[in-house]
């Protein structure tokens, strides 16, 4: 898979069209024709049968709300789940196949997921030590993100059970968001305890679990596949500069306030003046960053979601949601209120 992004294209994120074919399985396998849904998206088979080819979070996230209403089934993420299979993540996905255990396959997974989506809360990452993976939603909750977490969740234990080749592969599951009615569903198809309201999304595989090999384990194919992964990711990378880096970071680090240089050079495990300096050769002070990327996330956040101003104005790291709604209109020229009616007015047009 040819890897040439330079940079997220959205920066609430983007998935690949891979996730998107999973979908319209789980719609078709409910006795549903996913086609008209995929159409009215946009989605044409020269997109979703295009290997490098991602589409927004947000974008994904109104597709999966409507193929949950075509459906009326909303537990719809346990669906995709269920059908997830290795090469639905990619290169990554056959990689994690041929891994020599478990615990090896699921973190190989996990570390090369931004070949296949990126998000602005962050990358799923591995515990071995703790035995579990964790997953980072765009926050907060409501009824066009949910079936992301129940996907992603389902899809990692779905995949970990094809690796072992036993379906008691989890100790338990937690939730962040709060509990929607469908408990007994959940612990049905995970198969262990399942508590919601919890502080991360994350899955626990049972010790004996990951340390199992693999069904499919292939020395030479993971260390071949492995290294193409790493190529890929390097590729990726490597257009990104200081600014996107920081941008990335940013996306993830604004709720409630705006963080200080000292707290993203940090997270890049730099020093503070190493950071002031590189962006000062690439022609950018650190607050002028800031700003610029409170405005691209203010526009994805009123064009791509149904978010309350004040919550975007908390997700931004303003003081207030007038601070905001000033902030806006020196972006803009409009209110946050006239351009989302603009936007919406636009996707009324266009049947989406």
């Amino acid at each position: 898979m040819n890897q040439r992004r330079a940079k997220p294209r959205n920066l609430l994120g983007d998935i690949s069209v891979l996730y998107v074919a999973v979908m319209a399985r789980a719609v078709k396998s409910r006795g549903a024709n996913p086609q008209p849904l995929l159409d009215q998206f946009g989605l044409g088979e020269s997109l979703v049968t295009a290997p490098d080819a991602r589409i927004s979070i947000p974008r994904f996230m109104r597709l999966g709300q409507a193929a949950i209403e075509l459906t009326s089934e909303p537990t719809l993420g346990l669906s995709m789940g269920e059908l997830t299979r290795p090469l639905d993540a990619g290169r990554a996905g056959l990689a994690a196949q041929a891994a020599p255990d478990v615990g090896s396959a699921l973190a190989t997974l996990l570390r090369y997921d931004l070949l296949t989506s990126q998000n602005s809360r962050g990358q799923p990452r591995m515990d071995l030590d703790e035995g579990y993976a964790q997953f980072y939603s765009i926050r907060p909750y409501n009824i066009f993100n949910y079936f992301v977490v129940d996907s992603v969740l389902a899809a990692w234990t779905r995949l970990a059970r094809v690796f072992a080749g036993t379906d008691a592969v989890l100790a338990r599951v937690e939730i962040e968001y709060a509990a929607r009615g469908y408990e007994e569903a959940f612990e049905a198809w995970f198969g262990c305890p399942v508590t919601f309201g919890a502080q991360h999304n994350r899955i626990y595989v049972r010790p004996e679990v990951i340390s199992a090999p693999c069904r499919q384990a292939q020395a030479a194919m993971f260390k071949l596949l492995k290294g193409d992964c790493d190529r890929d990711l390097q590729r990726l990378r490597a257009g990104w500069g200081i600014q996107d880096r920081v941008r990335e970071k940013l996306a993830s680090l604004l709720e409630g306030e705006a963080p200080g240089l000292e707290e993203v050079a940090v997270e890049l495990g730099m020093a503070p003046w190493t950071l002031q300096r590189r962006l000062a050769g690439e022609g950018v002070g650190y607050r002028a960053l800031v700003d610029d990327t409170r405005k691209d996330l203010a526009l994805d956040y009123i064009r791509e979601t149904r978010l309350a101003f004040s919550e975007i104005a908390w997700l931004l790291g303003f003081s207030s949601p007038p601070a905001f709604h000033k902030a806006y209109r020196r972006w803009f020229g409009f209110s946050p209120g006239e351009h989302r009616k603009r936007f919406f007015d636009e996707q009324v047009r266009k049947g989406i």
